[in-house]
This record gives structure tokens, sequence and C-alpha cells, in this order.
């Protein structure tokens, strides 16, 4: 084939995987809900300090708040950091791409590696995993909500947030996940639905008056606005173009090492996305 006949196959090629990430988006999104909750390890929101879910009368009305930093990569951005308010307690955990360190960051109360026992009097247990790259912090929240907890995962500098969304625990959350019965994200009013994940993260940064869960500011804070990925997306098929990874070489890594349907999906997904094959050891 001439070489704008195979610009173009690939040109399509790359338009069907970016159909299959959005519907594994869409697909991950309404099947986890139905049980748990689980950020994914890289979106589209831009980077900023944004409010992830607060809830000012949780359990009994010691509040809870969970910020999130997040990264800018090209067109993607990844959650760096997580910072999460229970009470007066603060529990700031952020990721590592060097896989010689051997302890985990984190701050308590805004100091680096504090004593960290329990949060607002709820067990926390913190531990590195086989893979060198992965720890994981969980806050047991059994003493208030039988079987509930929070799990933050770090993978190289990528952090994600993992808990069951039942409606009697998160409820009366409010953020950029959205309505905890439906799924639906809204603007800070309650009713105005917002569907673009830019726009979304716009609406959803951390403002003044909001409390300063980070152990130190980062760029950009408010009234400057998020920092935008660089590209429109429409401009996403022509980075797959460029990708070096090839939606077979993700699939097969993936299929190889991972045996739910759903869970293949996603590392395909994040693979394509960021372009490391590491990333099925997040998984």
């Amino acid at each position: 084939p001439t070489r704008m006949n195979l610009q173009s196959i690939i040109s399509l090629l790359c338009t069907i995987a970016l159909l299959l990430a959005k519907d594994v988006t869409a697909e991950l999104s309404n099947s986890r809900r139905q049980l748990q909750y689980i950020t994914p390890w890289y979106e589209h929101h831009g980077q900023c300090d944004l409010v992830m879910m607060k809830d000012e009368i949780f359990a009994d009305g010691l509040g809870l708040h969970m910020h999130i930093r997040t990264k800018i990569v090209g067109y993607w951005s990844y959650i760096q950091s997580v910072a999460i308010k229970l009470g007066n307690d603060i529990l700031e955990i952020e990721g590592s791409s060097d896989p010689t360190e051997d302890e985990a960051h984190y701050w308590f109360n805004h100091k680096y590696q504090g004593d960290l026992k329990d949060v607002a009097g709820f067990p926390v247990t913190h531990e590195p995993s086989s893979n060198a790259y992965k720890r994981s912090f969980a806050i047991d929240l059994s003493s208030k909500y039988p079987g509930q907890n929070i799990t933050v995962e770090t993978y190289k500098e990528f952090v994600r947030v993992r808990f069951n969304e039942t409606e009697d625990v998160y409820g009366n959350t409010v953020g950029i996940l959205g309505d905890c019965k439906t799924g639906k994200t809204y603007a800070r009013d309650g009713v105005t639905s917002m569907d673009d994940l830019v726009a979304l993260g716009d609406e959803w940064q951390v403002l003044p008056y909001e409390p300063r869960l980070f152990h130190e500011p980062s760029h950009p804070q408010y009234p400057e606005q998020c920092v935008k990925p660089e590209d429109p997306n429409s401009e996403r098929s022509r980075r797959l173009v460029e990708s070096a990874i090839s939606i077979e070489k993700a699939e097969a890594t993936c299929g190889a090492a991972l045996a739910d349907p759903l869970t293949v999906k996603e590392c395909v997904y994040h693979i394509l996305a960021t372009q490391d094959l590491d990333m099925v050891g997040a998984f």
C-alpha cells in the first residue's frame, strides 16, 4: 500500500483504540461503582489540587475531606498525591518512581513520616508489596462502618484510591467523583450536570475557603486555573499514531498476566496512554 493508505489504516486503528478506551472507561465506571470505587491511574482533568470528595457530617460529624493533586504529562494527567482529612488528622500519600527506595512517602499532620497508627481513631496499615514499585495504605473504618476501608495504592509515581462506595457511608459526599447513587457528575451547585472532564476539574479545583490538606502548595493554586492538557480531544488519535507500543503488544502483555477481562481492558487502556508496559504491574 501507499504511504497515504498505510497512514489512513494506522489512523483508523488508533481511532478504534480511542473508542475502546472510552468504552472501557464507561464500563469500568459502571461495574466498579456497583462494588467499589477505584480511581484510574491516570485521567484528563489537568493539573491542580482537586476536591475528590467531602462530607462535613461523615461519621457522625467527624467530617471527611479528600483532595487529590494531579500532574500533567502531555495530553493526560495522573494523581501525584492524595490527602485525606478525618476529624483533625490529615494523611497525605505520594508515589515514587525510584524502585531502590525502601521507604514510603507520606506525611501525617504535615510531618514527613510522622507516627502513623491511626487517623482520627481509625487504624491504618501500610506496607510494600512484592513489587518494588507498589505500596498500599488502608484506613480501617470498621469501628463505625463495618467492613469498610479507604485504601490508597501507589505504583511508581502514580497514586489511586479505592473504597466500597455504599450509600450509607458515602451518600452525602460531593466532589469530582459525583453522586454516589447514580455516578453522575455535577457542578458545585449540585444541580448542573457536567460530563467534560477538563471542565469538571476546573469546577472542583480546591478553593481558598476549603481546608489546605497538602503539606506544601503546588502550582497552580486558585485563582490561577488548572493547567490544561496540551492537546484537545481531537488530537489524541495523532498521539496514538506516534505510539511506540501497539494495541496488540499491550493486549498480549496484559492478557499474559491478568485473568479478569475487565482488568485486562483497564490495563491495555493505561499502557496505551502511558506508553509503559510496566503498568501491567499496577493491576
